[in-house]
């Protein structure tokens, strides 16, 4: 189901509803961007600390904004053994334009690219897209619009308004008291706005929103200072409801936070990243903040990428490149509890991924979230209590929340020096390869960059300088560590061994020079001093 400005507030009632009824939540998201193209040292690295990796991206999340938000809400339906309902929701965002408000982001053109092969629409994306803003930005509005002091954006661009006021003043001039026009396909807080505007231009007409559009009534000012002060249509109250409107998605984020159902994800970092930067606050400074932040906000997340990866180890499945072959391989014949596994069905709105697959979807994604996610847990509590079925006439999620523990919260991340960040605690050490060391000989001025051709072909490393001749190389699979130092044994130029801090460290270096130096300096006082007189 796809949910677009105009169909948002109409769909709150239920999406809440949903939300408080549910068992979990899948969650995908498509942005404009994924990484802005910084210089090398800005890149994220295997050598980077999650702080590290924290404080690259920060900069990448704040330049980039959300184009589709999908949502699997899955819920056990009630009198059936371990059946669940997936109600799947495609939401298309655009950052609130309105008074002060006016956002800037970018784009990527392989990200563009990439939707677009896959039939992402930017027409309900830009033309319809359901307004948002984070508390910061709340704030500012909120003042602004209770205060007065706000002006026309370009949700409706100030030819837009004036054309409405020539419009209606035009009518005014051969209409009479208590005839109307109606101005059609105005709709959302941009109603709002038209009206304000109208109110505030012309003192002798009133306004009122109804389904066909704006209705313009002329009155006389007894009348237009009675209705100003009826308690139905105070402005003080009405510049609330425009608040309401304006805010758009982030209403929904924060039912979805309030009912604190437990989120999941595929490699969902990025998609944490974003939530927190556009619809709650923008991204702290410290990483440590933002851990604390997003656990107060979903205490209860879980990531499939973490998840598979233990479970693909152990039972030696197929290998897979992506969600949808996870899925796929789960759904499949090679998973043992497919048959006495969980039955997934699709509410009646949402029937359209029963039949087709729409990878990259963001709603479609983030049902194959929920779906991997019940079918790993099941394949994990009948491997803990056998092949004997443990189901009763309730619900069988929180016996998959409780074999899914060690998984809570571990969230997986790419390409850093460590493979997971914990949402609930300190970060675990990392579980890389060693770091290698190379030294180079006979080839004067080499660069990173040409080192790390030298081993592309080979494998693929992170390469950092460390003197004026030797590099680190780091990769996150020790399988081609092993090659490399097996490969570079003998090389004549380009030497690669395990780096050890005690030996090739500059500071223990350093310092065990100092320390030859005093002792030699020490043996020769004492042996200068035995041969005096």
């Amino acid at each position: 189901m796809d949910v677009g400005a105009d169909e948002f507030e109409q769909s709150l009632p239920l999406l809440q509803e949903l939300v408080a009824g549910a068992d979990f939540v899948g969650l995908d998201i498509e942005f404009t961007g994924l990484r802005s193209n910084l210089s090398r040292p800005q890149q994220i690295s295997l050598f980077d600390l999650p702080s590290e990796w924290y404080v690259k991206t920060r900069q990448s999340v704040q330049q980039f904004t959300i184009c589709q938000i999908g949502l699997s809400v899955f819920s056990s339906i009630e009198g059936e053994s371990n059946k669940y309902v997936a109600h799947s929701c495609n939401f298309f965002l655009f950052p609130t334009t309105f008074g002060i408000l006016d956002s800037e982001f970018s784009f990527q053109a392989s990200s563009v690219q990439f939707l677009n092969q896959y039939g992402f629409d930017y027409n309900k994306f830009l033309k319809n897209g359901i307004p948002y803003m984070n508390e910061e930005q709340e704030k500012k509005i909120k003042h602004s619009i209770l205060r007065g002091n706000w002006r026309v954006r370009s949700s409706l661009d100030k030819d837009q308004i004036k054309v409405v006021i020539d419009k209606v003043t035009q009518w005014l001039d051969l209409a009479e008291e208590g005839d109307q026009m109606i101005l059609p396909g105005i709709a959302g807080f941009q109603a709002f706005e038209v009206q304000l505007v109208l109110r505030q231009a012309l003192p002798n007409i009133w306004t009122v929103l109804k389904d066909e559009g704006v209705i313009v009534k002329k009155v006389s000012k007894p009348h237009r200072w009675y209705l100003e002060h009826d308690s139905c249509d105070q402005i003080s109250c009405w510049k609330e409801q425009i608040l309401l409107s304006a805010r758009g998605f982030s209403v929904f984020f924060q039912m979805l936070v309030k009912a604190q159902k437990p989120l999941v994800g595929h490699n969902m970092m990025m998609d944490l990243l974003h939530l927190h930067e556009k619809f709650f606050r923008p991204l702290p400074e410290s990483y440590d903040q933002f851990k604390q932040n997003i656990h107060s906000l979903f205490p209860v997340l879980i990531d499939t990428k973490n998840v598979t990866k233990d479970i693909w180890k152990e039972l030696r499945f197929p290998r897979v490149s992506n969600l949808s072959e996870v899925y796929d391989v789960l759904s499949s014949n090679l998973n043992p509890t497919k048959n006495s596994g969980p039955e997934i069905i699709h509410a009646r709105q949402c029937k359209k991924y029963a039949e087709t697959k729409y990878p990259h979807e963001a709603a479609y994604d983030a049902f194959l979230c929920g779906s991997v996610l019940l079918k790993v847990a099941h394949l994990l509590l009948e491997r803990v209590h056998g092949t004997v079925p443990v189901y009763n006439d309730e619900s069988t999620f929180p016996q998959y929340l409780s074999v899914l523990a060690p998984y809570v919260n571990q969230v997986n991340l790419i390409r850093a020096g460590v493979p997971k960040v914990n949402f609930s605690g300190p970060d675990y050490p990392s579980i890389r390869p060693p770091v290698l060391i190379l030294t180079v000989r006979r080839w004067p001025g080499v660069s990173e960059h040409q080192v790390y051709r030298e081993f592309q072909n080979l494998c693929k490393f992170d390469v950092r300088r460390f003197t004026q001749s030797q590099f680190l190389l780091l990769t996150n699979k020790f399988k081609d560590a092993r090659n490399v130092l097996k490969e570079y044994r003998s090389h004549p130029t380009l030497q690669v061994s395990l780096y050890r801090y005690w030996r090739h460290s500059p500071n223990i270096t350093c310092l065990l020079q100092v320390c030859s130096i005093v002792t030699t300096w020490a043996m020769v006082a004492f042996v200068l001093g035995r041969s005096s007189p």
